[in-house]
């Protein structure tokens, strides 16, 4: 690259002032040399004021900020939005990245503009360790399920065109919903060939606490605004047991039991 645009990493924190540090630390070891840091505060009771404050003083490209307890969509959309990045990598404020992620995800966006989206390999870590095993990606498996973590990176003027974080998305799966609102129209995907994500498992993880009944409200959410794109990929609505809905809905069209979308 001749030049380095302005790369922003958006951080929502909500009782994670334990693990903050060690997740700004990852970043500022980065080798990407123009990077501005947007911690926000979603409302954290513990001492992530405190720890957040400090890093801001010791850090010139750190800006912390608070907002009342809302939500890890309404956070990053306010970070995003007071970003002034060409380039937004949301990091939850417990995990981790790779010192090479940044610069090769940015090499590409920089030089190939079909790209949407450039992502890497994962590891988890802590409660449970090893490599995350993510599917490949395609708008078919999309429908049914994520296979791009949230800390995927793309350009901030993408996510103002699709609207952003899905601020109804209370029940979980939010980056899920992103990335179909952002990729349903068109735009290439790019995962990088090597581990640059790091994922901490706890045992009060967000994807630990998935539910039947939250499960069926994202379903019937992403259904309902998606509608289009679902039924294009899938014959019909995703269903319970996402994997099989595919095959489900194209029995149902062949026994007259649903109209072809």
């Amino acid at each position: 690259m001749n030049s380095f645009p302005l790369f922003s990493v958006v951080i929502p924190c909500y009782n994670q002032g334990q693990y903050l540090r060690e997740t700004i630390q990852s970043v500022t070891a980065s080798a990407y040399p123009d990077i501005e840091i947007i911690i926000v505060d979603d409302g954290s009771k513990d001492n992530s004021h405190e720890v957040a404050m400090e890093i801001a003083e010791e850090h010139k490209n750190v800006t912390y900020i608070y907002q009342n307890n809302s939500g890890p969509s309404k956070a990053r959309n306010h970070g995003i939005r007071l970003a002034k990045g060409k380039y937004i990598l949301p990091l939850d404020a417990d995990d981790l990245i790779a010192p090479n992620y940044i610069s090769e995800a940015v090499t590409i966006l920089e030089n190939r503009p079909e790209v949407q989206v450039v992502y890497c390999e994962a590891e988890k870590f802590e409660g449970k360790a090893g490599h995350w095993k993510l599917r490949p990606f395609s708008l078919d498996l999309l429908a049914r399920d994520n296979m791009i973590f949230v800390s995927g990176i793309f350009r901030k003027s993408d996510w103002e065109k699709c609207g952003g974080f899905d601020e109804n998305m209370i029940w979980g799966r939010e980056d899920w919903e992103f990335w179909i609102s952002l990729l349903k129209n068109g735009g290439e995907v790019v995962k990088l060939p090597f581990v640059g994500f790091y994922y901490r498992v706890k045992a009060n993880s967000r994807r630990k606490g998935m539910t039947s009944e939250r499960k069926k409200k994202i379903i019937a959410y992403i259904n309902s605004k998606h509608k289009d794109f679902i039924y294009a990929r899938l014959n019909g609505p995703l269903r319970f047991q996402r994997t099989h809905s595919k095959k489900y809905n194209s029995l149902l069209q062949f026994l007259g039991l649903l109209k072809r979308p």
